[in-house]
């Protein structure tokens, strides 16, 4: 018996625009918990970028996650496929707990908490990813590095504040 190849495979334009709405959805969570004026009244470090640098990176990330997760998606069946898969569904699962964690119950500290999760969540999928989709890898490693920034920035806010 043969395997019949996945649904991305079989659908790949149909399968990237599933990627696409998935983590737009995502990033869309986000809007629902706007900065405000909670956010503008805090100390924040020297090395805050400026609000309007946010949305273009975003939405550049985004761009690529979902590009990543298709590609993964795209990777032939087993376990090193799932697992890759598993970890990318942990650290969206865990992006789309921190905007609401951080501005809309303003918990600085939990936010903390929830974004070194998600650290650990994105490198293990670049891990994962690896071995399944080295494209897919590289494209996560902006979001890695933009991840790593937003920790630092957030623990340099909640130890201000």
């Amino acid at each position: 018996m043969t395997d019949s190849p996945s649904f991305a495979r079989r659908r790949p334009a149909i399968a990237f625009l599933v990627c696409l709405a998935i983590v737009l959805a995502i990033a869309s969570l986000g809007a629902l918990f706007p900065p405000g004026d909670w956010y503008a009244g805090l100390a924040k470090p020297s090395f805050n970028p400026p609000n309007w640098v946010f949305g273009p990176a975003g939405t550049t990330l985004y761009l690529m996650i979902a590009f990543a997760t298709w590609l993964l998606w795209r990777a032939p069946a087993g376990a090193p496929r799932s697992r890759a898969l598993g970890w990318s569904a942990a650290h969206l699962v865990l992006n789309a707990a921190w905007t609401p964690m951080f501005f809309g119950l303003q918990q600085t500290g939990l936010a903390l908490v929830v974004i070194v999760l998600m650290w650990f969540a994105i490198l293990a999928t670049v891990i994962a990813a690896w071995r399944v989709s080295r494209p897919a890898a590289w494209l996560l490693l902006p979001y890695l590095a933009w991840v790593t920034f937003a920790t630092v920035l957030n623990a340099a806010i909640w130890r201000l504040n």
